[in-house]
């Protein structure tokens, strides 16, 4: 964390002049006089980091000695050439030691989780608490046994960042990362920026959770004026026909549905193992279509912060049972397996629903877990590594 803050502080000052970048490359040597730099497992870190700063998180790394066979390239809409010369090739995956297939994750901790306000398509960092739960999440994959073939996110630097943490513990940096405006967390409308428990006393509960977790009922629009409008932001430049002033959860699964059918699916019937990284809203409206839950059941659905939840999906990629033939605990909705166990989600949706709903505390929850150590967080890894993954051959059978 101490060269986290090093480099934070240095690259304020490219961010202070107003850079901007639409590519940047890196390469695989670093000039010896450079010593803090070897210090840096991987140069896509720093990277990362500029671009957080610049407000840039969303532009594509590509690594020189692999542009030209596109190996690692992170690319927001196309797959390498060599992916397309052979569409009909079975793909072999590098996921050989467990059964899962398909796993999903939310983003770590953001400035405005942490403040409790709704974020929508508003692009704020994740927090130092972010980046640790993100590199937790990926101590847990890593712990699990499974690697993945490629992973599917946002435009939204809180969840690239994630990945790029995830990845970095797993040491699964070279894997394609594709990036879509369909994967953005649903827009919150005129409640962007607002304080979640200052709106529940205003308007309900009822009301504010209607508005959060409803099928149908989208929160009242933005206007074209709102201080956080997506439409002056340049990464949409190109899609401003297509911005939602505010959307339900039936708007957010119609755009990730058109993601899930021409590219997720693809990618799951060529044999791939894909980790979605996402945002609650649109993982909620993945998993809505995935485990079929009812309209009317999806507005007690809520999902933790940098867990990941992997499934076993079987020829028709519908969810396989878990292998205590039950549902899980935490929610009570799913068929996936909680990596960190359904004890800690428990724990961590109950924190969340009080810090937005039970209005007789008035102190910020997450501000409680803010001073937690690196030891702290690993003791959820710890646990949960304790168990052995299912095998290939024990998910058979």
């Amino acid at each position: 964390q101490t060269l986290y803050r090093f480099l934070s502080f240095s690259t304020d000052f490219v961010a202070e002049r107003g850079c901007t970048f639409g590519i940047s490359y890196t390469t695989n040597t670093v000039k010896k006089d450079r010593k803090m730099l070897t210090r840096i497992p991987n140069q896509k870190w720093l990277l990362t980091l500029v671009a957080d700063k610049c407000k840039g998180g969303s532009f594509p790394l590509r690594n020189v000695r692999s542009f030209r066979n596109s190996v690692g390239c992170i690319n927001s809409s196309s797959t390498s050439r060599e992916e397309g010369k052979d569409q009909d090739t079975k793909f072999t995956s590098i996921n050989r030691e467990t059964p899962y297939t398909l796993c999903f994750l939310r983003h770590g901790q953001s400035t405005w989780n942490r403040d409790n306000r709704f974020i929508g398509w508003t692009d704020t960092p994740l927090t130092e608490d972010g980046v640790l739960e993100a590199r937790v999440a990926g101590q847990m994959l890593a712990n699990s046994g499974i690697l993945f073939d490629e992973v599917h996110t946002s435009l939204l630097r809180r969840s690239i960042r994630t990945v790029n943490m995830v990845l970095m513990e797993m040491g699964q940096e070279y894997i394609p990362v594709h990036k879509h405006w369909r994967l953005n967390e649903r827009s919150y409308g005129d409640l962007v920026g607002s304080n979640k428990k200052e709106t529940v006393m205003e308007y309900g509960v009822d009301q504010v959770k209607r508005w959060r977790r409803s099928f149908d009922e989208p929160p009242p629009p933005m206007a074209p004026d709102h201080e956080y409008h997506p439409a002056k932001d340049p990464r949409y430049r190109n899609l401003l026909d297509v911005i939602p002033d505010s959307e339900s959860l039936l708007d957010t699964s119609k755009r990730s549905r058109v993601y899930w059918e021409e590219t997720i699916t693809p990618s799951l019937k060529k044999g791939k193992t894909v980790l979605i990284v996402g945002h609650e809203n649109n993982l909620r409206s993945l998993l809505m279509r995935l485990e079929d839950i009812p309209p009317q059941d999806i507005i007690n659905l809520s999902l933790p912060r940098a867990v990941p939840l992997a499934y076993r999906l079987d020829e028709n990629f519908k969810p396989l049972d878990r292998p205590d033939g039950k549902l899980d605990e935490a929610t009570g909705f799913l068929r996936g397996e909680w990596i960190g166990g359904d004890d800690a989600v428990a724990e961590i949706l109950d924190r969340d629903h009080k810090q937005v709903y039970d209005t007789t505390i008035q102190k910020n929850l997450e501000y409680e877990k803010s001073n937690r150590s690196w030891g702290e967080w690993s003791n959820l890894v710890n646990a949960d590594s304790n168990q052995d993954p299912p095998g290939k051959g024990e998910a058979a059978a």
